[in-house]
């Protein structure tokens, strides 16, 4: 075996050695595509499937002590007020369901963009080139050829459906045929081709059908944000209000523990002076370790509803811990309102964004319906092309050929494709009718339900301004009752035990005061919402979050 033999049996050795490492596996789907073999983040098993224990000694920093307290901080809290319009503020500007909603439109926008660029014209070029060595039977053929095309172009859709082509054909052919008058021989044409669909995917009904639908993808996105935005202020009223009513009821209790120890006070002093029994005191003892419980439960339940509120607004300086304190500086408005209701539910028919966003989806629903009937027609084209021909011994010579236009081509042609059954187009459509029918039985469900958060809230608002007035009496009466019980305590008529329910009933009515009229207030913010509006003065304008910039 000879140098060369050697030579190329190795080469052979090395090809086959590629093809089974490297190409056959990447042909066959041997290749760990999926699973990390191309970049993708792999998880590690046991993260996804293993459950591990709570361990305690990293998060258990000291023991509970076993005696109550009311959480004495070691360090003052920082406390800051806010109003009502500062919580909407704040919400508008930092909420992160906002943020996230914000950025929909800008999304849908960008896809409304990328459906108008599809009339956007293309510039095309191709080139080929060929060297063919191939035998022949006669000497009119050329056994070698050395061939180079060149076709730049521009393409333009159009409007009706079809497209123009601008192309300019170049060739320059090299051949060893020795009748050839021209060798190497030099070609150019100037092409103008029109395509134009007659039946399906005709006129603008059809070509825009894309755009249309994603410009109503496009405003029900609008739609939705809109609403949360209203829904995000409406959450943030009525956190805002529970938490007032958190720290009311808060402090409530503890004037209960105030009246509670008070009443111990007097239980001794009249245990010393022999007026009542020793079992007394022990009745106002237990009485103020009910009302140290309930001040726990209360303050729990306050850092509960100021969490939420901080969690609405995400705010760096209101951070979800207790370092921060959040007081409420508005007052709830105890007025009585007389709606009607009828009038409300007008006014929501045409502002909820929920009956909007179903009216565009119907739309997109119409435009699918019109797009389907189209695709059921026949696909007839209609095809043309003008030509002019040049040719000669250099590129100049043939550009120079065209501009004289001594060759002209004209070719006209028609296509025509119907499919047997049509069924593809058959199912689509009716799909399309389906779902629009789905869409208009959706609009009357919303507007049925819209119906009923309207009348409810109209309720709603007048049973929690009944029950503030009831509270109110209450919160007098009862504390007529607890002045004569303690007035016949002192005589020795009543025992610890009436004098403390006397003090529960007290601070029970004062309570249910403060809730009747914080839900007399949300209940005002639930109209609006019901009504897609917000409450107070100040009108809203947002803007969608800007799209990211494009580097290349």
């Amino acid at each position: 075996m000879n140098t060369d033999e050697h030579r190329w049996n190795a080469r052979a050795r090395l090809i086959c050695v590629y093809l089974c490492s490297s190409v056959v596996p990447l042909i066959c789907g041997c290749q760990d595509f999926g699973a990390g073999g191309t970049g993708e983040l792999v998880v590690p098993k046991q993260v996804l499937r293993q459950v591990e224990p709570m361990d305690e000694s990293r998060v258990v920093t000291t023991r509970a002590s076993t005696e109550p307290s009311t959480r004495p901080a070691s360090t003052q809290p920082t406390q800051v007020p806010l109003s009502i319009e500062r919580v909407r503020e704040l919400a508008l500007a930092n909420n992160l369901d906002l943020k996230v909603q914000r950025l929909e439109p800008t999304i849908f926008h960008q896809r409304l963009g990328a459906e108008e660029a599809a009339f956007e014209a293309v510039f095309t070029t191709d080139v080929n080139y060929a060297v063919l060595d191939q035998p022949t039977s006669t000497q009119l053929n050329g056994s070698q050829v050395k061939d180079l095309r060149v076709t730049p172009g521009v393409r333009l859709p159009l409007r009706t459906g079809g497209t123009i082509d601008f192309t300019v054909p170049m060739e320059r052919f090299e051949t060893n045929n020795q009748f050839s008058t021209l060798n190497p021989a030099y070609t150019s044409d100037a092409l103008v081709s029109l395509t134009q669909p007659l039946l399906r995917n005709f006129g603008p009904d059809a070509t825009a059908s894309g755009i249309r639908v994603a410009f109503y993808q496009y405003q029900e996105s609008q739609a939705r944000t809109k609403l949360e935005m209203i829904r995000v202020l409406a959450d943030a009223d009525r956190a805002y209000w529970r938490l007032y009513a958190a720290r009311e009821i808060l402090k409530v209790r503890k004037q209960e523990y105030d009246l509670g120890d008070a009443q111990l006070e007097r239980a001794r002093r009249q245990a010393r002076a022999g007026v009542i029994a020793e079992v007394d005191v022990v009745r106002a003892e237990s009485g103020v370790a009910d009302r140290l419980e309930a001040i726990i439960l209360a303050e729990n339940v306050v850092r509960d509803r100021e969490r939420e509120l901080k969690r609405i607004l995400n705010d760096t300086e209101l951070p979800l811990d207790a370092s921060t304190v959040v007081l409420p500086t508005s007052e709830p408005r105890g007025l009585a309102w007389q709606l009607d209701a009828n009038a409300l539910v007008d006014r929501a028919m045409a502002g909820r964004m929920e009956l909007l966003e179903q009216e565009l989806r119907i739309a997109e629903e119409e435009a699918n319906v019109a797009f389907a009937k189209n695709q059921m027609l026949p696909l007839l084209t209609l095809s043309y092309q003008y030509g002019v021909n040049g040719l000669g011994g250099s590129f100049d010579d043939s550009f120079a050929m065209v501009r004289r236009a001594d060759f002209q081509d004209h070719r006209v042609g028609l296509q025509l494709e119907i499919p047997i059954g049509n069924e593809a187009a058959r199912s689509r459509l009716r799909a399309a009718l389906a779902s629009r029918l789905q869409q208009l039985a959706t609009k009357e469900q919303r507007a049925l339900t819209i119906r009923q958060e309207v009348y409810t809230a109209v309720d709603e608002l007048e049973a929690n301004w009944q029950r503030y007035l009831a509270a109110r009496k209450r919160v007098v009466l009862a504390a007529r009752v607890l002045d004569v019980e303690i007035r016949q305590f002192n005589q020795g008529l009543r025992t610890s035990t009436d004098v403390l329910d006397a003090q529960t009933r007290l601070a029970n009515a004062r309570s249910d005061e403060i809730a009747a009229l914080t839900d007399h207030q949300i209940a005002q913010v639930d109209i609006a919402f019901a009504t897609g509006t917000v409450l107070g003065a100040a009108h809203v304008d947002w803007q969608p979050a800007p799209a990211p910039p494009v580097r290349w």
